[in-house]
């Protein structure tokens, strides 16, 4: 699979500030997922896998609502991840969809969506593979306005926790399997 090409179909062939947005923020994850990979053989990860699905796990934010970052769809933002799955699974690359709809925060459980009223099916949409869990947690050290500088763990952690301390439980979790 080419990432390149699905990401023209829903961006355009064309450069344009969100597709840059987009594509800078997406290599970041795809390079720090995959420096981390490599650094754990023993996980035997799919490594292909991972710089293809982080390249693709934010691909929905195109029909969200967050002028901030150039995305003037009219969804809100907290579902992108559900947008970009839709959009995998009809292209036919339905694991990559599960990282799609699983990396948002530290993931999010059914009892987070209820609990915090979020516009999302009443389920868990919580990282499940290591592949999934290496991308969500490659994802929480880069922002989409600053995709070139990367937080320190301490930062990921504090952005995490206005949310609440289900989803820092779960990144620590990371950061032992990880770092």
């Amino acid at each position: 699979m080419d990432y390149r090409t699905l990401i023209d179909k829903y961006y355009g062939e064309a450069d344009s500030e969100l597709k840059t947005i987009l594509l800078r923020h997406s290599q970041s994850v795809a390079k720090k997922a995959l420096q981390i990979g490599s650094m754990h053989p023993e996980l035997h990860l799919d490594m292909p896998f991972i710089k293809e699905a982080a390249m693709l796990h934010d691909i929905g934010i195109i029909r969200c609502n967050a002028p901030g970052i150039q995305c003037f769809g009219n969804e809100p933002y907290i579902l992108h991840g559900r947008i970009g799955a839709e959009m995998l699974r009809n292209e036919g690359y339905p694991r990559h969809a599960r990282v799609c709809e699983r990396h948002t925060g530290a993931g999010i459980s059914c009892e987070e969506v209820i609990q915090q009223g979020l516009p999302l099916p009443h389920q868990d949409f919580l990282p499940e593979t290591l592949e999934e869990q290496l991308i969500c947690y490659a994802d929480k050290f880069f922002s989409k306005t600053k995709p070139d500088r990367e937080k320190t763990i301490e930062q990921a952690e504090y952005s995490l926790a206005k949310f609440g301390a289900a989803g820092v439980e779960r990144f620590r979790k990371w950061e032992q399997l990880f770092e």
